[in-house]
């Protein structure tokens, strides 16, 4: 066993739970915590690493959502409207894709862990990036995204999906967890959809999904109009929506861990479906603001946990977990800034493990041994003060630790 200790140890537990100067006791998973004095007196026996001045160690952050394929992008892509970025990507997306290389994507990933990220929800639609998240230590969650709308392609869809899917569960892990995106209700037929949720009841495998990230794709599923008339017509030979909102919800019954991406334009009606799915909502905020989209109203998600998540580089220009969260924090300027830094430190840590399956995301006997630890600038004076503090002035870390190991 392994004991480190820190001025400041942020559980984000339940309560929103801080010790001051306290210390970890773990393995592989956490064994105890307490306060230096009661843990020294516990474990006579056990050297004790202790950090330091203005020290905080927490849990790990969990990236719930985060593209990877399109990590060679910096000012390819249009921002500024929905449309006309997906009109850019498919422009752009050979190139870009090309760019993606597994050194590119490892070198990302590793610049994502020295920003504290402990644990990733990584969505697929080629397996391009499968070697570099197999690679990597950071916790990986590998949604291979099923896509398609054209009935007549949904067997040659669905046996590509299933191919990859089934490379992916050749390299399960404790640490590389397989599981499925459905990429939205506007791009992705019923029947597909359906073949693929069976599947993922019957292996129990986390599910996915984005979900009304637009007002282009609200009129296109409500009322088969806006921009989207013309980008099917054009690329699909389509002139209606191949689903309702509702009805592709309706189809997500029974998936123990599922989450929906964005939801910036789902009616209350879509929010109580979501809720009785017991779904999460990952939560992408900078992605919202460049592609000129909604943003999400976290007043209407009271029973609803949401979580952080960066989106890719398409439409990010950091893949930072503290960048995203200091983004999140300026985005919700009606929230109290003391008590909304609290909720999003739970958002980026025990929501987002919560969401994506997993025993992690606080610093509570019996989780996995995920945390991360770095160093404040100066004093805090107030403790109430402290999740907001993190959130503003860090950036890199000093110390990660995955599955018990420091990496």
């Amino acid at each position: 066993m392994k004991i480190i200790s820190a001025n400041w140890l942020v559980t984000c537990d339940e309560n929103s739970s801080i010790i001051e100067n306290g210390a970890v006791v773990f393995d592989d998973k956490i064994k105890d915590i307490d306060s230096l004095l009661n843990i020294e007196k516990k474990y006579p026996n056990i050297q004790i690493q202790k950090l330091g001045e203005n020290s905080v160690l927490m849990p790990g952050l969990i990236n719930s959502h985060v593209h990877l394929e399109f990590s060679g992008n910096t000012t390819t892509l249009k921002y500024g409207n929905f449309y006309s970025w997906l009109n850019s990507v498919i422009k752009h997306r050979e190139d870009l894709i090309s760019k993606a290389s597994t050194k590119l994507i490892s070198i990302k990933l590793d610049r994502m862990k020295k920003t504290g990220t402990t644990t990733i929800g990584a969505i697929s639609s080629y397996s391009f990036d499968l070697d570099a998240c197999v690679k990597t230590p950071i916790n990986t969650v590998f949604f291979c995204e099923v896509i398609g709308t054209k009935g007549d392609m949904i067997d040659t869809l669905f046996a590509d999906f299933k191919d990859r899917l089934n490379i992916a569960k050749k390299h399960k892990s404790s640490s590389f967890i397989p599981a499925i995106a459905i990429h939205s209700p506007y791009s992705v037929h019923p029947f597909l959809v359906r073949e693929t949720l069976n599947l993922a009841r019957v292996e129990d495998l986390p599910v996915s999904s984005h979900f009304l990230e637009s007002r282009e794709e609200f009129e296109w599923l409500h009322r088969d109009e806006g921009s989207f008339v013309e980008f099917f017509k054009n690329f699909l030979n389509q002139e209606k929506a191949v689903t309702k909102p509702m009805e592709f919800l309706n189809l997500f019954s029974n998936i123990k861990n599922l989450s929906f991406t964005h939801c910036v334009e789902a009616s209350n009606a879509d929010l109580e479906k979501i809720e009785s799915l017991g779904a999460s909502i990952n939560h992408c905020v900078t992605s919202n603001r460049l592609l000129n989209n909604s943003k999400l109203d976290l007043s209407k998600l009271s029973k609803i946990p949401f979580t952080i998540g960066t989106d890719g580089l398409s439409s990010n220009n950091s893949l930072s977990m503290f960048d995203e969260l200091r983004n999140a924090l300026m985005a919700h300027y009606d929230k109290n800034v003391l008590d909304f830094s609290k909720v999003l430190l739970k958002a980026a840590t025990i929501n987002a493990s919560r969401a994506l399956g997993l025993n992690k995301g606080a610093i509570i006997k019996e989780l996995d041994a995920d945390m991360i630890a770095f160093t404040l600038p100066d004093k805090i004076e107030e403790k109430e003060d402290l999740a907001m503090q993190i959130i503003l002035h860090t950036k890199f870390v000093d110390k990660v630790i995955i599955g018990g190991e420091f990496v």
